[in-house]
């Protein structure tokens, strides 16, 4: 009854929202997904640049170390180049690529996703100095968050931290390894000469991190209070060896995640998150697919592990649905996905997307439902879910606000991102200083002067509050993980309505 009673004060009090609330343009909102990426990015910038108020920065990057390190992304609203969330940002871009492309294509966007793709892949190849040797971070947060400066004007030092043999990084490695596994399978038609360059880096960079085993946040601990790698390095070699499995069919990387299954945790873990740090749900699912796809290629114990990674993926699904028993995602009042108060919606893009992949696997598979705790799903139910949080994310919530700035009329306008709240530096190229920018632009109460169209922020609370302020960071900082995997639901989702336009 309490519930009952909640939901009717809910429709009570934001129902006028929601009567006023119109079909969303998806294919808008992949456009602008994709424009996000040149905003973040690191390095000397193409003439194709379209995010016009970014200019070159951190030119030198490496310098200090002999290598060249020019070129990647900055995760967030600071400048630091941490490379466990920048790879699976590529990741989680190129798996939206290769499921989705053609609805990508359709949208007038796919070259513009090949060059989200490229320009982290590229960053990667370069990183990647010698076999056993990955460059895992540039700068770092502690002195980086002491100063508020636009990239261009960057002071802070950047020292650049690696990997190797005597400091291991399995987990970092593994991830590489899987954002340029699957980047080669979407470059394998339009450039295989690049596609198998990127291949023999991610089958280098497999074999480096299960060879030397261990933490990269225990090789390099200035990323500790940043990104540290909670969830070990053992999901990230399932994850690597997966995509080496579907990127190049040998056998070997499918042993791989059949021997390591219960060891590794894949067919151990039942989890209620998919994050950069997590990839459990990732791997469970794309070990799902598999199974349907090549069940009858397969022997009867490489089924049945297969079929032990498809009741954890279930799990999460099931979990994401609300028909799990005790192990339930929470949601907020207005129904969204809700894992934790520090940028949760990384969180909801994840599972959005998840929840897209699982569905279109289920309408194509002969039982067309999937089986919970508290009853079975159908597709539909699946697909139903993952709109209903990206409609929450453009707008269709008690804030009648859109998460993805730059879409819609309403939006955050304050976003925790440095470069974006500072005059651009082709308006102005007079030089701000460290904590100058904190005097005359962190603390000002008017919005950001740059729009960082396609950034999708921390979001709202748990009762779906939101403060629009540039120090509420935990709500308004926007990341490129958060980003990534709603280009693949745009994409979908805008695919599906265009289909039902023209029935």
């Amino acid at each position: 009854m309490a519930d009952i009673a909640a939901q009717y004060l809910f429709l009570l009090i934001f129902l006028p929202h929601f009567l006023t609330a119109t079909a969303f343009d998806y294919q808008k909102a992949l456009s602008k997904s994709l424009l996000y990426f040149e905003s973040q990015r690191s390095g000397h910038l193409p003439h194709t640049q379209r995010a016009a108020w970014r200019h070159h920065s951190a030119l030198a990057d490496g310098l200090q170390q002999g290598v060249d390190l020019v070129g990647g992304y900055y995760d967030a609203g600071d400048h630091v180049k941490f490379g466990l969330p920048m790879a699976f940002t590529v990741t989680m871009l190129s798996w939206s690529a290769v499921e989705y492309g053609e609805e990508i294509a359709g949208a007038g966007e796919w070259r513009h996703a090949l060059d989200a793709i490229k320009w982290g892949t590229d960053y990667f190849v370069k990183a990647h100095t010698e076999a056993d040797v990955l460059w895992a971070e540039v700068g770092d947060g502690d002195s980086d968050h002491y100063c508020w400066q636009r990239p261009e004007d960057m002071t802070t030092p950047r020292h650049a931290y690696k990997i190797d043999k005597e400091n291991p990084g399995s987990d970092l490695a593994g991830e590489t390894a899987a954002a340029m596994a699957a980047a080669s399978i979407v470059f394998q038609k339009s450039d295989p000469d690049y596609a198998h360059l990127l291949l023999h880096h991610a089958e280098q960079l497999f074999q480096f991190g299960d060879r030397y085993r261990g933490t990269y946040d225990a090789s390099v601990e200035t990323v500790r209070s940043y990104y540290a790698s909670v969830s070990g390095y053992m999901d990230e070699l399932l994850w690597a060896a997966l995509w080496l499995y579907r990127a190049t069919r040998r056998r070997y990387y499918l042993d791989y995640v059949v021997d390591n299954a219960a060891n590794f945790g894949g067919t151990e873990w039942a989890m209620t998150e998919f994050s950069w740090d997590v990839k459990y749900a990732g791997i469970q699912l794309l070990a799902t697919k598999l199974l349907s796809l090549e069940e009858d290629l397969l022997t009867e114990i490489q089924q049945k592990v297969l079929k032990q990674y498809k009741s954890k993926a279930e799990h999460y699904i099931c979990s994401c649905l609300n028909k799990n028993n005790n192990t339930n995602i929470l949601r907020t009042p207005a129904g969204l996905l809700y894992i934790r108060p520090w940028n949760n919606m990384q969180y909801v893009s994840t599972a959005a997307f998840l929840l897209t992949i699982y569905s279109d696997h289920l309408a194509s598979s002969p039982h067309k439902q999937i089986h919970c705790h508290d009853g079975a799903a159908q597709a539909g139910a699946l697909m139903a879910l993952a709109k209903s949080q990206t409609d929450y994310i453009l707008g269709y919530n008690p804030n009648a606000i859109s998460y993805l700035v730059g879409f819609g009329d309403r939006y955050p306008k304050r976003v925790h991102h440095r470069g974006a709240s500072i005059v651009s530096y082709k308006e102005s190229r007079a030089f701000i200083g460290c904590t100058q920018g904190y005097d005359e632009w962190y603390s000002q109460l008017k919005p950001n002067p740059n729009v960082i169209v396609g950034a999708l922020v921390g979001g709202p609370g748990l009762k779906d509050e939101f403060l629009d302020e540039r120090g509420n960071y935990m709500q308004t900082e926007a990341c490129t993980y958060n980003t990534a995997p709603m280009v693949g639901v745009f994409a979908r989702l805008s695919s599906l309505a265009m289909k039902e336009n023209l029935l």
